[in-house]
């Protein structure tokens, strides 16, 4: 048996955040669809399961079932919400309509507080956010209640030898008191993982599984500057060496210097092996006419593995490979977990694609190169701590992120190479006012300007101009799944609208987004 906790997605809107709380608690897990084929989850050999929650009544006719693998296991189950309502159900507990709904914070009293999953908690009372319509009149036989709110009868119920809880409220959220220490105390004290998923332990088996992945291959991995693809290039160097070749493919749709500064960063601070190729006519070429945002990431993904094919293929052509080594058969890639996620990826067909993210579905569906993803399971704030621990530059690791097609999803609309030039200039004074002000890393996780597909009347020397409008973003979170917009000082908004009007040309009004993920992603498009 592994030292992890399956994770079992019925739909919630949280879901996410219940793998980041455990994998805070530095125990390791995955999610999967709650109908994933039973050996897929059971290839992870979980120490335990959680049920999420989800949207779905559990007596509506297409309602998602418990697998039967589940309880089969043996091992411990916390169900949340709709995970509980399906676990009191199957057990034979009665569950009902509630005759009043629950959404929001609530307060509930602790009345068992002394079983493993709540004896870590330093209060009976606590807050927590409910999110339900059914509730649990009566739980199954052999569980007993263990918390109870003003309209929740059972808000806690456990079977404390079978190691089977369930919560109605979110412990995952940050608006529920001790929530992460209740999903530690069930990874943990209940199911007995090691709390062992730590920065560096993850840097040695992601070195190893590299290493034998790629043997005596020879790898290619593409740089853009961002944290991911830097920790994707430095955990495969570690593994093969020599064996790899960065190569960053400037595509035209990169931030301002950031060509010459992977450059310096990789070739000189940190000695790998870099190929720069300016690829920038081809690209805005293919480019043209294109307004719809998915075909933008299809035909950046397209182009950028042909790039990466060619490029391959000239490194073979000029090289002498030491005896056993074969063509260039492997792309390294730093694909992250909500990459996978929001894409849905393989892992999750049930899920509804929120959008193609370049390093997962905006590939082509032919080409030469297997796939190295070392990153594919990590959060970004988990990359960010393995960079601290590879001891890569801080400003590597603390720069902010940037979406694989680059400036073209921040261009709503068509990209042009003049309309480039325009959000570059917008974005770079965004973001040095910002790193003046203090504000890149601690304040703001992700911070960018938009240009959008509008022109707005405006009067500048006592005449009116017709010209472009910017759109500013700049959010706040803690794993990049949900965020808030960040509350920046008027005073630095108005200095910064006031630079990109008197400094940009053609720029004459600029904005700010105030919109949380969800409803909007972070990305405009």
């Amino acid at each position: 048996m592994s030292n992890a906790v399956a994770i079992l997605d019925f739909g919630s809107q949280y879901t996410q955040l219940i793998a980041r709380r455990v994998r805070g608690a530095h125990v390791y897990c995955e999610l999967f669809s709650w109908d994933s084929p039973p050996g897929d989850v059971l290839a992870l050999e979980p120490r335990g399961f959680i049920l999420s929650g989800g949207p779905s009544s559990v007596y509506a006719p297409d309602a998602p079932g418990l697998p039967d693998y589940v309880l089969e296991q043996g091992v411990p189950v916390l169900g949340i919400c709709y995970g509980m309502q399906l676990l009191a159900r199957h057990l034979e507990g009665r569950v009902s309509p509630a005759v009043r709904r629950e959404y929001g914070a609530a307060m509930v009293e602790l009345v068992a507080p002394d079983v493993p999953l709540l004896a870590a908690l330093s209060s009976r009372n606590l807050k927590v956010w409910m999110s339900h319509g059914d509730r649990i009149e009566s739980p199954p036989p052999g569980f007993e209640v263990l918390a109870r709110s003003a309209n929740s009868p059972v808000a806690a119920m456990g079977d404390v030898g079978r190691g089977l809880y369930g919560l109605q409220f979110h412990p995952e959220v940050v608006h529920t008191d001790q929530g992460g220490e209740i999903l530690r105390c069930f990874a943990v004290d209940v199911c007995g993982c090691v709390p062992d998923w730590t920065p560096s332990t993850f840097i040695e088996r992601a070195v190893a599984r590299v290493r034998d992945q790629v043997g005596a291959g020879w790898v290619v991995c593409g740089l853009s500057g961002g944290v991911d693809s830097a920790v994707t290039a430095t955990l495969v160097h570690r593994a093969v060496g020599e064996q790899l070749t960065c190569i960053l493919v400037n595509t035209g749709l990169m931030r301002r210097g950031e060509p010459e500064q992977v450059v310096r960063t990789f070739r000189e601070r940190l000695g790998m092996r870099l190929v720069a190729v300016d690829a920038t006519e081809g690209f805005l070429r293919a480019l043209e006419g294109v307004i719809d945002p998915e075909q933008k990431r299809r035909i950046i993904g397209e182009r950028f593995i042909r790039v990466f094919e060619r490029e391959a293929r000239l490194l073979e052509a000029n090289a002498v490979p030491s005896e056993g080594v074969r063509a260039v058969r492997f792309l390294a890639q730093g694909t992250l977990y909500p990459d996978v996620i929001e894409s849905r990826g393989p892992e999750r067909q049930a899920a509804a694609r929120i959008k193609t993210h370049h390093n997962v579905g905006g590939l082509p569906e032919h080409m030469s190169f297997d796939l190295v993803e070392p990153l594919r399971y990590l959060f970004k704030d988990e990359v960010r701590e393995v960079g601290e621990t590879l001891g890569l530059p801080e400003d590597i690791v603390w720069r902010q992120p940037f979406p694989g097609p680059g400036l073209a999803v921040r261009i709503i609309g068509e990209v042009s190479r003049e309309r480039l030039e325009t959000l570059r200039a917008a974005d770079a004074i965004l973001l040095t006012e910002l790193e003046m002000a203090g504000l890149l890393r601690g304040a703001t996780q992700q911070a960018f300007a938009v240009l959008l597909p509008i022109r707005s009347v405006g009067v500048m020397g006592d005449e009116r101009t017709y010209q472009h409008v910017i759109a500013l973003r700049a959010v706040t979170t803690e794993d990049f799944m949900t965020a808030d917009w960040a509350r920046l000082d008027p005073e630095l908004l108005a200095r910064i609208s006031s630079r990109i009007v008197n400094e940009v040309p053609g720029v004459n009004r600029v904005v700010y987004d105030i919109t949380s993920k969800p409803p909007s992603t972070i990305e405009w498009e």
